[in-house]
């Protein structure tokens, strides 16, 4: 009888805890919606660097701007614009720090003229791999490290988007070993460009819309873009058949949204933390869908035609030498460079260390037929 009225009494006070539970959680979750009705509404542009029709890594400010209207309520509104809407491709920078617009969806490599380190914002030659690389901004500082960088322009970067391991570049003729590199034009950006000029390439740094008409009409002998299904979508395969690989200048880019801080600062809170889980989302989706996409789209340009082929072991060895030697070379003349390659230095040593017995050693096995 005693146990029967302790249950009771359990089972009421059970229930009125969960009842207040929940009603403290309805409470909740009214004053949320009453705080996030009562915020402004704001509307954003976004320049790009990117074509519409390159849907993947366009899709990276489209998948921002979604998030953000969608977590919003609709308050706040972000538009994405293609490159040469509001901006050229190549001068997203420029109008985000100047105020013009208030955020672009970039590669900060772009910009290594203004500064040489934004292209660990992005990627160095043998470098690191796209988790690494996220490893490195999110939880060794490299964020961080950039952005004091960015704070001279006034500009605050977030992770947002990462294409994966890319391809070496489409070629009109065959290499043969170093010395056909000499006189070679090439479009390719960032420091991989630098190394490839020590290397005797002529060196472009073009915007993707105008890769294609370039090698098609022979200004340029080569060309590297991302991967095979982006490549494919600006029809590269047409304009040259020889398909190299692998990307040493770019093991796992990243893609930047780029903030106007007077923007930024005058954002509520909420729609801060906002376009931040936006910028994670974009980042992890677009390097998902990158991996789901581009094997199938190399199997269908080798059925067109395409030839691959693996850089040479003297091209990869003499590019590695360069490379370093380049970024050992951009370290003494500027302090802020070599502060963040010291620090990048000793990340990827570490994580070599470790992914070499799990990760390597793992791939190795799976992939040595």
């Amino acid at each position: 009888m005693q146990r029967r009225k302790l249950l009771k009494t359990s089972a009421t006070t059970l229930s009125g805890v969960i009842g207040a539970s929940m009603l403290n959680a309805c409470t909740i979750r009214k004053e949320e919606n009453v705080r996030m009705n009562n915020l402004p509404k704001i509307r954003w542009r976004m320049a790009t660097s990117w074509p519409i029709s390159l849907d993947t890594i366009y899709g990276g400010a489209e998948t921002i701007s979604q998030r953000v209207n969608t977590l919003s309520g609709g308050n706040f509104q972000i538009k994405p614009y293609a490159a040469g809407e509001l901006v050229p491709g190549l001068e997203v920078l420029d109008s985000v720090q100047s105020g013009s617009i208030e955020c672009g969806h970039t590669a900060s490599y772009y910009y290594i003229g203004k500064n040489p380190a934004f292209a660990f914002g992005t990627s160095v030659p043998f470098g690191l791999t796209a988790q690494q690389q996220n490893a490195w901004l999110y939880e060794d500082n490299g964020l961080r490290a950039l952005n004091k960088l960015y704070a001279d322009f006034g500009v605050i970067s977030f992770p947002a988007g990462n294409t994966g391991a890319q391809m070496g570049g489409w070629f009109k003729q065959k290499l043969d070993g170093l010395k056909s590199l000499q006189g070679l034009k090439m479009r390719i950006p960032g420091l991989g460009g630098k190394v490839m000029a020590q290397l005797g390439v002529n060196v472009q740094v073009l915007p993707g819309g105008e890769i294609y008409l370039a090698l098609d009409r022979g200004a340029i002998d080569a060309a590297e873009w991302t991967g095979p299904y982006d490549d494919e979508k600006l029809g590269l395969f047409r304009a040259a058949k020889y398909y190299y690989y692998p990307g040493w200048w770019e093991p796992g880019p990243t893609l930047t949204a780029l903030v106007n801080k007077k923007a930024w600062q005058k954002l509520p809170t909420e729609y801060q933390a906002i376009f931040k889980t936006a910028c994670y989302e974009a980042n992890l989706s677009m390097l998902s869908r990158y991996d789901n996409l581009n094997g199938a789209a190399l199997q269908r340009l080798i059925q067109k035609g395409t030839q691959l082929i693996q850089y040479e072991d003297t091209i990869l060895k003499a590019a590695e030498e360069a490379s370093f030697e380049l970024l050992e070379e951009i370290g003494e003349k500027d302090i802020g460079f070599n502060e963040i390659f010291t620090q990048w230095k000793k990340f990827r040593q570490n994580v070599s260390s470790w992914n070499k017995i799990n990760e390597f050693s793992f791939s190795r096995f799976r992939y040595q037929a």
